[in-house]
């Protein structure tokens, strides 16, 4: 499905006008937070986070569209790109220590999947950094989402507006640093490690953040 998040040029556009109105400080939370070694751009489409990344960062970024990919090829020359999805990782287990996640989830096929894909190839103490749009917590903003998603999925070539993916985090086996959990309307923001025993995703999943 073609549709903005597929336009390198439009799809730049709304970005420049969100990260104006807040989004930026969140991206530059999200990449500029990194630390160094291994880290795998996942969905970086026009390639807005690579420039971000500080020293020591040794980045990868992956997307499927190919003419997001050469869009992001000049904005960061120098870094590898890959095209590929979420729910296949064209690497091997334990090849990054953090993955970062950019507003890409809302639109990744098969949700559970993809976060497998990510816990694959995250090596152990790895990290994932996520940035992502949930279902809205109030029933009516829900009702709503959920009315214009079908629409919406179709305009800008795949995105979710109502999943709620912090659920599907906690339900891939990873927990929440809870001192790093931001949370603005239906904007959330936080680090995440992939534990080693299902009782502590289970309890994770269940403290307030």
């Amino acid at each position: 499905m073609r549709g903005v998040e597929q336009v390198p040029w439009l799809y730049d556009a709304g970005m420049v006008l969100l990260e104006k109105t807040g989004l930026g400080r969140w991206r530059s939370w999200l990449a500029g937070g990194v630390g160094p070694g291994r880290v795998l751009d996942l969905g970086c489409g026009t390639g807005r986070n690579l420039p971000l990344y500080g020293r020591g960062v040794r980045a990868i970024g992956l997307d499927p569209c190919h003419e997001s990919l050469l869009k992001a090829r000049r904005r960061a020359p120098g870094v590898p790109l890959v095209r590929a999805r979420a729910e296949a990782l064209p690497f091997r287990d334990g090849s990054f220590d953090t993955v970062v996640s950019g507003l890409v989830f809302c639109s990744v096929g098969d949700v559970p999947r993809g976060l497998a894909e990510v816990r694959r190839v995250l090596n152990p103490g790895g990290i994932l950094r996520m940035l992502e749009h949930v279902r809205a917590s109030g029933r009516l903003a829900g009702w709503l989402q959920d009315r214009t998603q079908p629409a919406w999925t179709w305009f800008t070539g795949g995105c979710h507006p109502n999943r709620d993916t912090e659920a599907a985090v906690a339900a891939a086996g990873f927990v929440v640093d809870r001192d790093t959990y931001r949370a603005q309307g239906d904007m959330r923001r936080f680090v995440s490690r992939a534990c080693r025993d299902p009782h502590e995703a289970r309890e994770g999943s269940r403290r307030p953040l």
